[in-house]
């Protein structure tokens, strides 16, 4: 690609990316490079490859061609955005990791914990193999340093959306909705979550299984509070518990950000499911 063509694209991209919303760093957590290698591209002083390109235009939301200069630009559609203070457990602002585990983390998604090396974690990350190793000790750190991360991060939106909440009703609401933004949101890091567990060694599996046990036996407490207050049999909670913890964590077989539906949308629509599951939707019943 000519300097020329390289900073036209560029340009295109970085436009792209600010009408997206996202910062730089952002932007590269999700395309799976290093801010640095973004900040490059959108110099004109790097060419980009036909994959990452396609990448790129998937997180922009814009379609590789626009990218190309071969379509008009397009601003994305425009969709309300609810704000929320940044401690509130429906905020998610960027997180605030280093470029080694934000580089480990792009390189799980795409190619699997396998599939990805520490050669080629450090190239993502714009460092040397010696330099990450200065910062992990192998590429296994480095996944559960995801992971717990992930844990961490769901306790404790978890916990918070459970004390907005007054009865059993409205705390399984509440941690339906936790759940379903943590996994569009967070969605690499759920993804991870889901898929390389058995790639733990079985002291880190034990640990970070019986973390996520924890959350489900809460989502359990106030499913059986709720069937309990309403006067209905708890005899299948368990089984409905699990269906409602599933649908939740499978969100990022599929969603992705700006599509159809936002986030929050998702999360309104998964605790209404959820309460209808279980027999006890639509509005909650006032006192007479």
């Amino acid at each position: 690609m000519k300097t020329s063509e390289q900073q036209a694209l560029g340009a295109r991209v970085r436009r792209a990316r600010t009408a997206a919303g996202l910062s730089l760093r952002e932007a590269a957590q999700r395309v799976g490079v290093s801010p640095a290698t973004l900040s490059a591209v959108e110099n004109g002083k790097t060419g980009v490859s036909a994959a990452r390109l396609l990448v790129l235009a998937e997180t922009l939301g814009v379609a590789a061609s626009t990218l190309l200069g071969e379509l008009p630009e397009q601003a994305p559609p425009r969709v309300a955005v609810v704000e929320h203070p940044p401690h509130s457990w429906r905020a998610f602002p960027p997180l605030d990791i280093d470029p080694v585990l934000a580089a480990a983390i792009a390189a799980f998604v795409e190619t699997g914990y396998h599939g990805a090396t520490m050669r080629t974690i450090a190239r993502r990350a714009g460092m040397s193999v010696p330099g990450v190793y200065h910062h992990y000790r192998d590429k296994q750190d480095l996944l559960v340093r995801a992971l717990d991360l992930t844990m961490d991060e769901l306790h404790r939106r978890v916990d918070a959306a459970r004390r907005e909440a007054g009865t059993g009703r409205d705390r399984v609401a509440r941690v339906v909705e936790a759940l379903a933004l943590f996994h569009t949101h967070r969605r690499e890091l759920a993804f991870i979550g889901a898929s390389e567990m058995r790639s733990l060694t079985p002291d880190n599996r034990r640990r970070i299984t019986a973390s996520r046990n924890a959350i489900q036996h809460r989502l359990d407490a106030d499913i059986d509070a709720a069937l309990t207050e309403a006067g209905l049999d708890t005899a299948r909670a368990r089984t409905a518990g699990r269906a409602i913890a599933t649908m939740c964590t499978a969100l990022p077989q599929w969603f992705r950000l700006g599509g159809a539906a936002t986030p929050e949308q998702i999360a309104t629509d998964y605790a209404d499911l959820a309460l209808r599951m279980l027999g006890i939707g639509g509005p909650p019943a006032t006192s007479p």
